[in-house]
């Protein structure tokens, strides 16, 4: 199995942007003045797939919620955005790596090195501490 790696490069962070057709987005709010939801409707915008994960469910941006990751189909998920605490991001591995998305995206602020090193193993790749909002809007725009 390839081991996944922690990309920081702005090509890596570009070349992983422009190969997702879909990210989930856990932890998105359905408050407008949210950051999460921000970044969700930018996604949108930007003509990805979102997948909005939030365990009050309903519908946010016209969108289904799914209420936990577990809910989606394995393979479905380019990318999982995770809007947690850095310490909450552990308790979401397991079922990162049972999703097994390419990539598993930390917001800005996010970083948890001991996932990202379980997640690494499971073969997907790891951006922690950006928002992905901020890094589309500067390098594929």
């Amino acid at each position: 199995m390839r081991k996944g790696r922690i990309l920081e490069q702005d090509a890596d962070i570009r070349k992983a942007l422009q190969e997702t057709k879909s990210i989930a987005v856990l932890g998105m709010s359905p408050r407008a003045e949210r950051d999460s939801n921000k970044v969700g409707r930018y996604l949108l915008d930007a003509g990805y797939e979102v997948i909005p994960v939030n365990p009050a469910g309903g519908e946010i941006l016209g969108l289904a919620v799914e209420e936990t990751i577990e809910d989606l189909v394995k393979g479905s998920v380019d990318i999982l955005d995770i809007f947690r605490k850095s310490e909450d991001v552990a308790g979401h591995v397991d079922a990162a790596i049972a999703l097994q998305p390419r990539v598993v995206w930390m917001q800005l602020g996010v970083e948890n090195g001991e996932a990202a090193a379980r997640l690494t193993e499971a073969g997907m790749d790891v951006i922690m501490d950006k928002c992905i909002k901020v890094e589309h809007a500067r390098l594929c725009r």
